[in-house]
């Protein structure tokens, strides 16, 4: 009888080290993915927390403040479980680079919330997409035909019309505290509106539109910005525990509104109202919106601009234009009032420049070296987002020896960088020469991880331009024309607080005596 050619597999020898083999191969080849994939390093230190929830029970509200003490107790890279989520923090420049650099492209995708989905129609924004074909038109759209030099520039009546109506309202109320934050957000909102669709808003948003515009963006803010039992367990989100998704809709709702009834205008279904006359009066200076819905119309079929990426888009605009630049104005005539004599010397070089015979205009803006400093020196000490916006790996990434999870939440601690001793003199001092010295190389394209206010890489803020313009012009406007001094007796205090971004807890109140030479030019339109 023929035995079997196959029996020696039988054998228990042969099968232990043919099993070994198995094992060996499956291992090395295990060790390699992982290797590859950064899974050999160790996660990042921090703090220990709880089983389940993690760190959770522990955050603090002033996220800034929280996050920079623990960069001091663990270093410049570490974590926090938040429930079935990994933080990781990063609070030095090298940790920066590392993340918006030498990995961009790992690191281009944000973390989104559902918060922040809501916000933005389901992501279809520019900061909330994912990083591919559509975020790079939307990108395109707003880089190449919106925030240009030139549609810049051909928008320029519109924000030059608000601002004289606040310098307007500011002289009538002479001798009398005003709300600064509230007069300066009013005219923000009002510049940006203007420059997105032509005219300010009429009725629902009037003559409150200071106050009600602020606690909506506030609120927007505060629920992207807080941790949200729905993004933590996502098993839970359908229950919406904390009600943040309920909170949103309503908050959303109010911009939706507006822009419906905007829409509607400009698409000629509501021709007769009041704010539909009001842009044909203006028809001929080309709005935001004019130009987006001509992309629309010519758009590549292969990614074409939606009505909903319209309106993500204007709400973007919104946000981003009116509450961080609302916020860094607020904050530097807080830190101006607070050191008189940075007043003095802003006040000496626009009498130099403007005249005082004279209103500031664009044209004056790149002679305005020491409000310039201002504007940085206010964006390093207070950047509005003091973390940008979170970014997450596509894929784990080592960064400083330490292993970043797929998916995980990474925040670049701006705040603590932009503070940190070791490369800023006197960090806590409101000192804006530091940005006249020779050789000075501070600016806002993200290039020095010691400084950048709007972010680095792929996704830094598009809309820099928009903002410095909008800084100089309306602060370069206060000091010119009025000089500011505290209400007696008042406590001033430069107290910030978390609300999405950073501000300043308390209303700066002052009150402004007329410095130009004609009173009529407090009467411009």
């Amino acid at each position: 009888m023929t035995s079997n050619p196959l029996s020696w597999l039988l054998q228990p020898d042969t099968v232990l080290l043919f099993s070994i083999t198995i094992v060996t191969i499956s291992w090395f080849t295990w060790m390699i993915i992982k290797s590859r994939n950064g899974a050999t390093s160790p996660l990042p230190p921090g703090p220990r927390g709880l089983p389940l929830i993690g760190n959770l029970p522990f955050i603090e509200p002033d996220l800034h403040h929280y996050f920079t003490k623990l960069t001091g107790i663990y270093g410049p890279i570490f974590k926090l479980r938040m429930g079935k989520k990994i933080f990781v923090v990063l609070g030095s420049p090298s940790m920066a680079k590392e993340v918006l650099k030498d990995h961009d492209t790992t690191f281009a995708n944000h973390y989104v919330m559902s918060a922040a989905l809501l916000a933005t129609y389901g992501g279809s924004d520019i900061v909330w997409s994912p990083y591919g074909a559509r975020w790079r038109m939307l990108r395109r759209v707003c880089i190449q035909e919106l925030l240009n030099s030139g549609s810049l520039d051909a928008s320029s009546g519109f924000r030059r019309q608000q601002v004289h109506n606040m310098l307007r309202d500011i002289y009538a109320k002479i001798g009398t505290p005003v709300d600064v934050g509230e007069k300066i957000t009013q005219t923000i909102f009002n510049s940006m509106t203007n420059t997105l669709w032509g005219c300010s808003l009429k009725g629902e948003a009037d003559n409150n539109i200071g106050a009600e515009f602020r606690q909506v963006v506030a609120q927007i803010g505060s629920l992207i910005g807080q941790p949200n039992i729905s993004d933590l367990f996502p098993v839970l989100a359908r229950f919406d525990i904390m009600g943040v998704d309920r909170k949103m809709k309503g908050a959303v709702s109010w911009f939706d509104r507006i822009f419906e009834t905007i829409l509607d205008q400009r698409l000629g279904k509501n021709k007769d109202t009041e704010e539909g006359n009001e842009h044909s009066n203006h028809k001929d200076r080309k709005d935001f919106l004019d130009i987006l819905l001509k992309i629309k119309e010519q758009a590549d079929p292969k990614t074409p601009l939606t009505m909903t990426e319209i309106k993500a888009l204007l709400l973007d605009l919104v946000l981003g234009g009116v509450d961080t630049s609302s916020t860094t104005l607020e904050w530097a005539m807080a830190e101006m009032l607070n050191k008189p004599e940075t007043i003095r010397e802003a006040q000496e070089e626009l009498d130099a420049v403007v005249g005082k015979d004279n209103v500031i205009e664009d044209k004056h803006f790149s002679q305005l070296h020491y409000l310039d400093a201002v504007a940085k020196e206010t964006l390093r000490l207070h950047p509005p987002n003091p973390f940008l916006i979170p970014h997450s790996p596509s894929e784990a990434c080592v960064v400083g020896g330490y292993n970043i999870p797929e998916g995980s939440s990474v925040f670049v601690n701006l705040y603590a960088i932009q503070r940190d001793p070791s490369m800023w003199e006197n960090p806590l001092e409101f000192k804006p020469e530091r940005f006249l010295t020779p050789g000075n190389k501070w600016d806002y394209r993200g290039n020095d991880f010691n400084y950048f206010p709007f972010g680095s890489g792929r996704r830094i803020c598009p809309g820099i331009s928009l903002a410095e313009r909008s800084l100089i012009y309306v602060l370069g406007s206060l000091l010119h024309s009025f000089d500011w001094k505290l209400p007696e007796g008042t406590k001033f205090s430069l107290s910030d607080q978390f609300l999405g971004v950073i501000k300043i807890k308390n209303p700066v109140m002052a009150i402004p005596t007329p410095r130009l030479s004609n009173p009529e030019l407090y009467a411009l339109h």
